[in-house]
């Protein structure tokens, strides 16, 4: 198999990240998602804990703002910048674009379809399912309550819509346009998922 990297935006309750752990194991390759807050800590030297604060949220004054960054000017560690949202979701820019360079992978969120973008081998997903079965998986999931399920979701898919809005400059998280792939999961069940990507990726590779 060619060169590919697989990102995956996904509704909370979707089963996105289950898909994406079990499309990983398909095809031999890392996932990578909350551990990105970890290489990035690595690379830059900034305590992982920033980053985790940060970590697909954007801070509520910013939430009608978009940001102007841009992703190759990276603040240097003299620079009272160098730890501010804008830096750090540059910093973690630049360890998803070293791994998309130099292997074959999965990303979750982060905007990753959006950092990566005009990359010859890349493979954009979203996964998402209507909201009532998002709360009755999130319930399932983690044995919560019918109301905080609902506010979990609610408040998940809102700062992931924000941050993806933020730093993609106004972009719809959940428009179609932005991704290659569109899942409901409401119809399509986690193993299918994993095999409708793998199907779409063969395509790719064929019609290249």
């Amino acid at each position: 198999m060619q060169r590919f990297c697989i990102t995956i935006n996904r509704g909370f309750g979707s089963w996105g990240k289950t898909i994406g752990v079990k499309l990983a194991e398909r095809l031999g390759v890392e996932y990578y998602d909350r551990d990105l807050s970890r290489l990035s800590s690595e690379y830059s030297g900034i305590d992982e804990r920033l980053f985790v604060q940060y970590d697909e949220n954007v801070r509520q004054k910013l939430f009608h703002k978009f940001s102007t960054a841009d992703l190759n000017a990276i603040v240097s560690p003299d620079d009272k910048k160098f730890v501010s949202d804008d830096n750090l979701f540059k910093l973690q820019a630049k360890v998803i674009r070293n791994l998309a360079e130099n292997e074959n992978c999965i990303i979750i969120g982060r905007c990753a379809g959006y950092v990566l973008s005009g990359m010859p081998h890349l493979l954009r997903v979203f996964i998402h399912a209507p909201f009532d079965i998002c709360v009755e998986n999130v319930q399932n999931r983690f044995g919560l309550g019918p109301e905080e399920a609902r506010r979990l979701v609610r408040q998940t898919d809102a700062n992931r819509r924000a941050y993806f809005k933020y730093y993609t400059g106004g972009r719809n998280w959940a428009e179609s346009t932005n991704y290659d792939l569109t899942i409901n999961t409401a119809h399509i069940k986690n193993e299918k998922a994993v095999d409708l990507i793998l199907e779409y990726l063969q395509n790719m590779e064929t019609n290249k």
